[in-house]
């Protein structure tokens, strides 16, 4: 069960580019053992809301609270060493590099001695990338290569995983694959995950709790059915 404390706790975030200002002063939270997701149409905020929590992008005000700790002003590499790893939208691997070699990399501020361990861990989640370790990364279908951008953030050991828009340009049923992947990590392997999607259907059928933005503000917050019940998110994002 979720725990009572936030691992992430999120308050009045604003961040800009420029002068034009793309968050508004967005509260969220995620606690230990959810899936919490954010829905929301194009150009709503979420990417950026995701970049701000990593730290690639800045924020101009508000408050992240990671463990209890602000980290507002920690930088991309410090958030992840303290346990935040981001599966970036478009997966961005290193399609030249060997799929293993892409999958270290995912480690690569670690220096203990049970990355190989991990590497095992992440090979029985994805047998295909075991099978096809040593190949160039590219060579992955898109299917494939998200699993692998998931298996390298997982290399990190992260306390919590932020996915971004995780099944954009997959077929169907590969979407079914990815969001099966995503419940399995919450409830056989205890990732905590914060998943931005614009498939609202497929994100709040897997999620604890879900909130959705509209231009850059928090427009609606409640459990994942709750929502894909709600007429507003039903005829805004579902179409229905």
């Amino acid at each position: 069960m979720p725990s009572t404390d936030p691992l992430l706790d999120v308050s009045g975030l604003r961040s800009a580019y420029g002068r034009i200002e793309a968050l508004h002063g967005v509260s969220v939270s995620v606690h230990a053992g959810e899936i919490v997701a954010l829905v929301g149409g194009n150009g709503a905020g979420k990417t950026t809301l995701l970049r701000s929590l990593s730290g690639v992008q800045p924020v101009t005000g508000g408050e992240i609270r990671f463990e209890g700790r602000d980290i507002s002003r920690l930088s991309p590499h410090a958030r992840v060493a303290a346990g935040i790893a981001q599966v970036p939208e478009g997966r961005q691997i290193f399609a030249p590099l060997a799929i293993e070699d892409n999958l270290r990399l995912g480690a690569y501020l670690r220096k203990d001695t049970e990355i190989a361990d991990d590497l095992d861990h992440v090979y029985d989640l994805f047998p295909v990338l075991k099978e096809r370790r040593r190949n160039p990364a590219g060579g992955l279908s898109g299917g494939q290569q998200q699993m692998l951008a998931i298996g390298r953030a997982l290399m990190s050991r992260p306390k919590l995983l932020l996915l971004d828009e995780p099944s954009m340009g997959l077929a169907p049923v590969l979407v079914d694959q990815v969001f099966e992947i995503v419940t399995r990590l919450r409830d056989k392997n205890g990732v905590t995950i914060f998943l931005v999607e614009q498939n609202a259907f497929a994100a709040l059928s897997i999620a604890n709790r879900g909130y959705v933005i509209e231009t850059g503000e928090i427009a609606m917050e409640g459990d994942g059915k709750g929502l894909l019940t709600d007429e507003r998110v039903r005829e805004a994002y579902l179409g229905v």
